[in-house]
């Protein structure tokens, strides 16, 4: 194969290289900016008390919504799309709890992270030691929360990403994004930017009285 036969960017003069890079770095520090005013309106959303409530099977036994806090004031669910019929989880889900770092950033910031399924506890169980994962990971079989959620529908399964907020013991449904909404969202930092708190940093436009702190401190 010759450099004509393989498709490829136009070759240029590292002068015009540089020209177009400017460019283009304009167009991303906009983008960037457009994400950071999008983080900030959703942390304006309003919240609905959670009124049902779902018990969740996991390897301590029976948990509530709000033992999957954990203490903390946040939680953070993606639902993974596991049917009760499959004997394997999605290989999109996979990838994406695969793709996850170190989240343990989040606690420092008041937020919990947990997975939880459709499918049965012990096939959750059996997936996860054949993955080799350590991520908390809870059944909503026999329960309406993946319903409730959007998750599970007339068609079938889907996976999405949900965010709870807890005073004292009331909780409040705060977001929820679905399909392509959770790709991107496997670094502390992107998880944060769908929380009410954001990454409570002074940077950020917040509303007032939000936990903030120094972004280096």
């Amino acid at each position: 194969m010759t450099i004509q036969d393989l498709p490829h960017p136009r070759i240029a003069t590292r002068e015009e290289w540089l020209a177009a890079r400017e460019t283009l770095l304009e167009h991303e520090k906009e983008a960037t900016r457009h994400y950071d005013r999008v983080s900030a309106e959703r942390r304006r959303l309003p919240m609905v008390k959670v009124e049902k409530s779902y018990l969740f099977d996991g390897p301590e036994g029976k948990r509530s919504l709000l033992d999957l806090f954990d203490g903390q004031r946040q939680l953070i669910v993606y639902h993974f799309m596991f049917d009760p019929a499959w004997e394997n989880g999605c290989m999109g889900c996979t990838g994406f709890v695969n793709d996850l770092g170190d989240l343990s950033e989040l606690a420092v910031r008041n937020t919990n992270f947990v997975l939880i399924s459709r499918a049965p506890l012990e096939k959750l169980q059996a997936y996860k030691e054949r993955m080799g994962w350590e991520r908390p990971w809870y059944s909503s079989f026999g329960t309406d929360f993946n319903s409730d959620y959007l998750v599970t529908t007339e068609n079938g399964e889907t996976h999405g990403l949900s965010v709870f907020f807890r005073i004292g013991d009331e909780l409040f449904h705060t977001y929820s994004t679905y399909k392509r909404g959770c790709e991107s969202l496997s670094d502390v930092y992107r998880l944060l930017d769908v929380t009410p708190y954001g990454r409570q940093e002074d940077w950020e436009d917040s509303p007032s009285g939000w936990p903030q702190r120094p972004t280096y401190g």
